[in-house]
């Protein structure tokens, strides 16, 4: 929650960034700062669901690696 938070006033910077017309370079840089923020996000999300589906699932189902292997793929 934390990252997306931060990734969320970024976007806001970035909003205002455009809105008061500052130089591309700048507006360029804080959207590669967001971009590599969500793409932490998505790590730690697949991580914690590939930790609960190996490990702490109850229901003993478990997610195939294809499935797994798309999901983290369609981060890249």
């Amino acid at each position: 929650m934390k990252r997306l938070k931060r990734a969320q006033g970024q976007i806001g910077g970035i909003i205002r960034m455009i809105e008061a017309g500052r130089d591309c370079t700048d507006i360029v840089t804080q959207m590669a700062a967001v971009s590599k923020a969500l793409d932490r996000v998505g790590f730690a999300v697949i991580a914690a669901g590939l930790k609960q589906c190996l490990t702490e699932d109850p229901s003993g189902e478990h997610m195939d690696t294809t499935s797994l292997e798309k999901l983290f793929l369609s981060l890249a």
